[in-house]
């Protein structure tokens, strides 16, 4: 499978912050944490993320950490980190099986869930990355918009 345009290997470097929810986390931990990045440490002083943006980025984070639950061995570790566009994320999972929709975007549903699509619609610069000793790791950027633009 090709890689389209809307995929990508590149990744922003790391962010000081307190640390994101490990192995054996839950998507309400995963949630908040981002959550919580999202709402102090984007945008910087007298920035705001908007409200429907935190949204979205919480949706990408409930998909992308329950799929790895649920179809991925568990998750394995999360990381958010904040970029002049919005927050990358970053899902780690026990599972070298890249998703079946990884790399071209779903124009019809073929019965199973939303998840990806939803992810595909809300995110960009969706990467998935096996690793050599077993796993992957799926990242996206979710964009977040200032509160004050309109």
């Amino acid at each position: 499978m090709e890689p389209s345009e809307w995929t990508t290997t590149a990744r922003p470097g790391p962010a000081p912050g307190p640390p994101a929810p490990g192995a054996g986390a839950g998507a309400a931990a995963a949630r908040a944490y981002a959550e919580s990045v999202a709402r102090t440490r984007w945008g910087g002083p007298g920035r705001e993320a908007r409200e429907e943006d935190v949204v979205d980025l919480l949706l990408v984070v409930s998909e992308l950490v329950t799929n790895a639950i649920r179809h991925g061995g568990g998750l394995a570790g999360f990381e958010a980190l904040p970029t002049d566009d919005g927050l990358w994320i970053a899902v780690h999972d026990h599972s070298a099986v890249v998703p079946r929709a990884a790399y071209t975007f779903p124009t019809t549903h073929p019965g199973g869930g939303y998840g990806w699509p939803l992810v595909a619609r809300l995110a960009r610069d969706i990467a998935v990355d096996r690793h050599p000793g077993g796993g992957k790791t799926i990242s996206a950027l979710v964009p977040l918009r200032d509160r004050g633009t309109p």
